[in-house]
């Protein structure tokens, strides 16, 4: 097809826009409960325990990446992102009927088991659909959702906060989902290039009970028990212990849930390290900077919700561009770019203070973002354009599964730094102020990595951009003859 056949008017659009819905599930879903824990702690309490409402969310989001990822490879797309729309509006509906904060964690499970469909099946028929030089212009779509989820995500959640009900940031989802699903089913066909099910379950019961117990390790290191506690080094080392009896069950699986493959390429660990940073330093913005701006600023929602707006509208302007840096400069030099601005922006965030603008605080979140839209989307082009069909499931999981491990991982971390500060349910501004910075801190060491991490890329990546790639099995969006895009 040719390279600009790549609108909403051409012959993949109706699919396109498909994918952009669906999107924009997840899109919004990121940014609409941030604004909102204020208000839940209000309603039904539980401060020291609504970390977890984000923690649970990107765990199971995480466990369950890497198998969606397997079985969009063994049965197409187009099944496993119908089976994740319709379980995050089961989620949805669940966790807008919540009646404590446990109850809600709960329903955020279920929410994230969705997610963990969603989020690496429309990458991935992005990459089958439109190759690398075709991305760089299809990318600026996918952005534009994000760019518009970070207006509407967090004014919903200020709106139905201050306004309404919280309970409507999740039955918001409702309609979405099933114009989401509805445009999949009828737009998007493809044809499949089904394999014989062999599904890894001891690698993926391994993986989840391991990560499970690392996260409930360190976020309740320091409160439930002290860190240097028996029950802190049994849980922790308990996690850690399955983990690398994960990665020996997974040399001799026949069809591993996570191949261990990914793991020993040098593009594929570099840019899944960097979506690690990417996943951690986001989740700490999304989770400290609304709480901040309301309970040391004095804001209400609404103006909570715009300032974090900053951070996800910067990412979406700057990747909508990033195709046309990385085609002139190519993945390590727009990476590279992309992590410097992360440092700065983090490095700004420790000026806040008491008495701070809070056009300070969404003017450094905007910094963030920028950075963050040259760094996330161009690696995991990269990552893609090194393998063909066959793999491309698999490599998109595993970069999207890293991204939610280091959203868990960091949200977990911060968690217990603020915890370990605030020492309870009462919010004291001036204890608050100092978690934040704290966790700022963090934030800036972790850009640091980040920087080191993209001038670890190959310049071997930027090779993928002038080589064809195969093309995928996937039918045109009418009732035509299947033929190979």
């Amino acid at each position: 097809m040719p390279e600009n056949n790549v609108g909403l008017r051409s012959e993949r659009g109706p699919v396109l826009i498909a994918v952009m819905l669906s999107t924009s599930l997840i899109a919004i879903d990121a940014t609409i409960i941030a604004t909102a824990v204020p208000s839940i702690v209000k309603d039904i309490g539980g401060f020291t325990e609504f970390p977890w409402l984000f923690s649970v969310y990107l765990l199971a989001q995480a466990v369950s990446v890497p198998i969606y990822g397997k079985l969009n490879d063994l049965f197409g797309r187009k099944p496993v992102i119908l089976w994740g729309i319709g379980l995050f509006l089961l989620g949805s509906v669940l966790c807008g009927v919540a009646w404590s904060m446990l109850s809600l964690i709960i329903f955020r499970v279920v929410q994230g088991l969705g997610a963990g469909a969603i989020a690496p099946t429309t990458i991935t028929i992005i990459g089958d659909l439109y190759n690398v030089r075709e991305r760089a212009k299809v990318q600026g779509y996918v952005a534009s959702v994000w760019g518009v989820s970070s207006v509407i995500g967090p004014t919903l959640g200020g709106v139905f906060s201050e306004w309404a009900d919280w309970r409507w940031i999740f039955l918001v989802n409702i309609p979405l989902c099933l114009l989401a699903g509805g445009m999949i089913f009828t737009k998007f066909h493809e044809r499949a290039q089904r394999h014989r099910p062999a599904i890894d379950y001891r690698g993926a019961a391994l993986l989840t009970a391991g990560l499970t117990l690392v996260i409930l390790g360190v976020l309740e290191g320091g409160q439930a028990w002290a860190w240097a506690s028996p029950i802190s080094l049994l849980v922790l080392g308990g996690g850690l212990a399955l983990l690398v009896v994960f990665g020996f069950v997974e040399r001799n699986a026949p069809d591993p849930v996570l191949p261990l493959w990914v793991f020993q390429r040098r593009l594929l660990v570099t840019s899944g390290a960097l979506a690690i940073g990417v996943g951690a330093i986001l989740l700490g913005l999304s989770s400290y900077v609304p709480l901040y701006v309301q309970d040391v600023l004095g804001y209400g929602p609404l103006v909570a919700g715009f300032a974090l707006a900053a951070l996800t509208l910067g990412w979406p302007i700057s990747a909508s561009q990033a195709g046309k840096i990385y085609l002139r400069v190519g993945f390590r030099v727009c990476a590279l770019i992309g992590t410097t601005l992360v440092v700065i922006g983090c490095a700004l965030l420790l000026l806040l203070g008491r008495d701070s603008s809070v056009w300070a605080v969404g003017g450094f979140c905007l910094f963030i973002g920028l950075g963050m839209g040259l760094t996330a989307a161009p690696t995991l082009i990269a990552a893609q354009s090194s393998v063909g069909w066959s793999e491309r499931g698999v490599v998109t999981a595993n970069n999207i599964f890293l991204r939610s491990l280091g959203s868990a991982l960091g949200v977990a971390v911060f968690g217990a730094i603020a915890n370990a500060i605030i020492g309870g349910d009462e919010v004291d501004p001036a204890r608050l102020t100092t978690a934040v910075h704290r966790i700022f801190i963090g934030m800036v060491l972790v850009a640091v990595v980040m920087v080191a991490l993209a001038a670890l890329l190959p310049r071997s990546a930027d090779n993928a951009m002038a080589e064809p790639e195969s093309p995928a099995p996937t039918e045109k969006p009418k009732a035509a003859p299947a033929e190979s895009n």
